[in-house]
């Protein structure tokens, strides 16, 4: 066959890329799991042969899709091509050969036009339970977070093992969703390799050598170009969070050269006693992920566009954790990275990138029982059940932040109604946070309000997975701070951010989520935006007045037509 032209190229491409996006929305609806079906907390991509990869699918987080495109190269690694056939399935969730911890699992699909070997398809997804203390921060090594599967067959030309998938329900909380989502992994990459066969034969392909020629080469040229656009030069970037019993400083110097930007994290702190340190591979997927969405983000993800952001952090930081280092939360840290980021870049490239957001995603993990403190009812269950929430994110440069809405993950928060369908479990409020969102020319995103018991006759534990508590989003260029995390016990109780608690029969877990910081000075807002604030209710007649300045009369005046329903 004579080599396709660029348009017959192009279009391949874009229809690799439409290929992973139905892989993707397949797992979504096969997935047991509320993180994959109503918070999209996956990803979905295709490689060549030699394990890089083409493309990936838009829906996903950037901490699994650019961290799992080093993942195929472990699986070529550990298993050897020669011993790949058709029908093959392998998996991991080794938090360093995967996407950073245990409670994710990759899996690797080889694809075959005959008997060639032509590429793969790889695909991951956070699970509810993989057994151990569960989904917390409370571990003190990586073997106490749960069952560890090394990279391995899954099933054989075809037929599953068995003995490892008993092995994997002896050792969960929930067996039914855990096997259900291997197998939806499994299948979505079936899905995966039967379009691409599809598009094969469509364009007369035998393997996809000239294609993944045009995508890497198209993708590392273009990436390039944008780099070597900006004016070289260095900055450094700092940021302090709560960290689990003591602050994290994370630092970064960022230098822009020639054809590359390296991000430097020496000076971050030690790695941590509990289970919130990041491997490499995570800090890399968040830190790529930042300088992308700045500088190249129409440009697709694919191992050419992420090879020119060089990513290094000494052995043992909080960023670099090596086994057997407690890894659970690593992306209460890696969702930081980011901004840490942009600390530096807005020094370089100044009015280019957002305020500081919520960052780390503000979600929680119930493990619900029957009430041990007296006879619970017959139909009372033990279950465990999974919540993504989000604060705010920052405002950016000419708009405000987003409300309740997670960056850098993308995760979208899920509905009470399916959270509270998959356990005994009661979200009683769920609303936005009127003035957490940090004041400023554009206003911060605002972050929400949530109240959450058991139903009757049940207790549980709550394994908490927030920060911002003590060290709010950071405004920028004038802007103000967001507002703190805050989390207690209905009765007055104070809780920690981070960590497993126990919450009685009964009671209710108070909880509000930070918003984002403010970009700008508060005084040079635009006065119909402040309007528009008061009447939605995102800001209250104090903020209206001691803030932004309005007089007492205007806020009457807005109130009144708000009542009206003619406030805008």
């Amino acid at each position: 066959m004579s080599k396709p032209s660029k348009v017959a190229s192009q279009v391949m491409w874009t229809r690799l890329i439409s290929v992973v996006e139905e892989q993707a929305q397949a797992l979504i609806r096969t997935a047991f799991s509320t993180s994959v079906r109503e918070a999209g907390d996956l990803s979905a991509g295709v490689y060549n042969a030699s394990g890089e990869m083409l493309a990936q699918a838009v829906t996903g987080t950037p901490g699994h899709v650019n961290a799992m495109a080093d993942a195929v190269g472990h699986f070529i690694r550990r298993i050897g091509v020669e011993n790949m056939a058709p029908g093959d399935v392998y998996l991991t969730n080794d938090p360093w050969e995967g996407t950073g911890h245990k409670h994710d699992i990759t899996v690797v699909t080889p694809t075959f036009h005959g008997e060639d070997l032509i590429g793969f398809f790889a695909c991951t997804a956070h699970v509810t339970d993989i057994g151990g203390r569960g989904f917390g921060a409370d571990a003190n090594d990586v073997h106490e977070e749960g069952l560890y599967i090394p990279v391995m067959p899954f099933a054989r030309a075809g037929q599953v093992d068995q003995t490892l998938v008993q092995i994997i329900r002896g050792n969960v909380r929930e067996p039914d969703q855990l096997v259900g989502d291997i197998y939806a992994l499994a299948s979505c990459n079936e899905i995966g390799q039967r379009r691409l066969r599809a598009m094969m034969n469509e364009f007369g392909l035998t393997d996809l050598t000239g294609i993944s020629d045009f995508i890497l080469s198209n993708s590392r040229a273009a990436t390039l170009a944008r780099i070597n656009a900006l004016t070289p030069g260095q900055a450094e970037g700092h940021m302090r969070i709560d960290g689990y019993s003591s602050p994290i400083d994370l630092r970064v110097t960022l230098t822009i050269e020639t054809d590359r930007i390296l991000s430097d994290w020496s000076g971050t702190s030690k790695v941590d006693k509990k289970g919130i340190n990041v491997p490499l591979v995570y800090t890399k997927a968040y830190a790529c992920y930042a300088l992308k969405c700045a500088i190249a983000p129409d440009i697709p993800n694919n191992a050419a566009s992420l090879a020119p952001f060089e990513i290094t952090a000494p052995e043992g930081t909080i960023v670099n954790a090596t086994w057997p280092a407690p890894v659970a939360l690593r992306h209460v840290i890696g969702h930081m990275v980011p901004d840490t980021v942009y600390d530096a870049l807005d020094k370089l490239l100044p009015g280019v990138v957002p305020a500081e957001g919520a960052g780390c995603l503000c979600n929680f993990q119930l493990s619900l029982r029957p009430r041990t403190d007296a006879d619970a009812p017959a139909d009372a269950v033990r279950a465990e059940v999974l919540t993504f929430n989000s604060g705010g994110s920052g405002a950016r440069p000419g708009l405000d932040g987003m409300n309740a809405t997670a960056f850098p993950s993308g995760v979208m928060t899920m509905p009470v109604e399916a959270t509270e369908q998959v356990g005994p479990v009661i979200i009683w409020r769920k609303e936005l946070r009127p003035d957490s969102g940090g004041a400023g020319q554009y206003r911060g995103g605002l972050g929400q309000y949530m109240e959450v018991g058991a139903r009757e006759g049940h207790e549980f534990d709550i394994s908490a997975m927030l920060d911002r508590v003590d060290h709010p989003a950071r405004g920028r260029r004038g802007g103000q701070d967001g507002a703190p995390t805050r989390i207690a016990r209905d009765d007055g109780t104070t809780m920690r951010g981070k960590g497993r608690q126990f919450v009685p029969h009964g009671a209710r877990v108070l909880m509000a989520f930070p918003g984002g910081a403010g970009y700008g000075a508060p005084r040079d807002r635009d006065t119909a935006q402040v309007r528009r604030d008061l009447a939605l209710g995102y800001i209250t007649p104090d903020a209206a007045r001691e803030v932004y300045g309005l007089s007492q009369s205007e806020i009457y005046e807005i109130q009144e037509l708000a009542r009206k329903g003619d406030a805008f």
